[in-house]
């Protein structure tokens, strides 16, 4: 039992290491190429998207000056 415990353990963790089974890129270099290209200009808008979901493209509506806050 001790050793099936551990073939399947051992099993589990190469398996986990190895990768994907199936490949994400084509096998090809043309296409493959054209996929790289398509992923890179995905990851590049990132930022930009980002930048838009927290806000930060926005002008700041703060006020540049101290105000006193209270009642006057």
């Amino acid at each position: 039992m001790r050793k099936f415990m551990l073939a399947g353990f051992m099993l589990a963790a190469v398996s986990f290491t190895t990768g994907c089974v199936v490949p994400i890129y084509s096998s090809s270099r043309d296409i493959r190429a054209r996929q790289l290209v398509f992923v890179s200009e995905g990851l590049r808008h990132i930022p930009e998207i980002w930048e838009r979901i927290w806000g930060l493209d926005m002008p700041d509506v703060a006020t540049p000056y101290r105000t006193h806050g209270g009642v006057i």
